[in-house]
């Protein structure tokens, strides 16, 4: 399910993008100001944030530079409407930026542009992130260190849920070769996967076969 971030001060403003989110079965959490906004955004995992920019106490810019390996899309909501405001959101992080007053039926528009864009650069299991432009995996929200290997191997194996994966397939569509004597390098492999993202149960062991990653 999706869930998003509402960062709006204003109540009239923050209940209308309530009920415009609820009309589209989106899950959200709402914030008043911009340090409550960074606490949430630390301790939750969002899909995207919608930011006003004149907030109590931490306003929208300030509110991104406090932001580390942020990957979550931003979409500012403001009333201002000079270019350089609308240039400076854009250059600091965020993907769009709609002006208020806004028409309910944009702002789903804009959102589920910006959720389709993410959806194509990220695979996702369980609590694990994959970002496939940098390479990058994330566990809740600590980054994972895998060797190149491990990071394909992971990614093949995200891609393939459910599916069971012959060694010979892994081995050719990972390492590029296919000769049996290289097994055990798949064996190995796996086990860094389970022990480095918590993955014992859930990578199986397919006797004589190969392995395949299960959705609980």
């Amino acid at each position: 399910m999706v869930k998003i971030l509402i960062v709006e001060d204003e109540k009239n403003i923050s209940k209308l993008i309530q009920d415009t989110l609820s009309l589209a079965k989106y899950e959200f959490d709402c914030s008043f100001d911009g340090e409550d906004a960074l606490k949430k955004i630390k301790n939750n995992i969002y899909d995207l944030i919608l930011l006003d920019i004149m907030l109590p106490k931490m306003d929208g810019f300030e509110l991104i530079e406090q932001l580390e390996n942020n990957n979550v899309p931003i979409i500012f909501l403001s009333a201002k409407t000079d270019v350089n405001t609308i240039v400076r959101g854009l250059k600091g992080g965020a993907q769009d930026y709609i002006t208020k007053p806004f028409e309910p039926l944009e702002l789903l528009a804009r959102i589920e542009l910006r959720l389709q864009n993410k959806k194509q650069k990220e695979e996702h299991f369980k609590n694990i992130k994959i970002n496939v432009e940098t390479r990058s995996v994330y566990k809740d929200k600590e980054v994972i260190s895998l060797a190149p290997k491990e990071y394909e191997l992971l990614n093949l194996l995200v891609k393939n849920k459910n599916k069971v994966l012959t060694r010979d397939e892994i081995l050719n569509k990972v390492w590029d070769i296919n000769i049996d004597i290289e097994t055990r390098t798949v064996d190995y492999h796996i086990q860094q996967l389970r022990r480095k993202l918590d993955l014992k149960e859930n990578i199986i062991t397919i006797n004589k076969i190969g392995y395949m990653l299960k959705e609980e």
